[in-house]
């Protein structure tokens, strides 16, 4: 489940890109999330991992967003 290395620059944009698109332009809601992996990750979501897990797995306060500094957690896990 590797992703192609990007740069933390790289994925901040990527980040700002898809949270931009509606409400906290700092916080990723479940479709935006939806719709960063499925352009830029597409690899997380085959297999058994489900957006729902993934997406409690990262929300980690429960606020139902995810914050980029969540949203790093995933990248260091597809990335190892």
């Amino acid at each position: 489940m590797s992703a192609p290395k990007k740069s933390p620059e790289e994925l901040k944009k990527i980040f700002v890109k898809y949270a931009a698109k509606e409400g906290d332009p700092d916080q990723l809601s479940k479709d935006e999330l939806k719709l960063l992996i499925e352009a830029e990750f597409p690899q997380i979501l085959k297999g058994s991992t489900s957006l729902d897990d993934l997406f409690k797995e990262l929300d980690k306060n429960g606020d139902g967003e995810v914050s980029f500094e969540e949203f790093q957690v995933l990248i260091k896990k597809i990335s190892s």
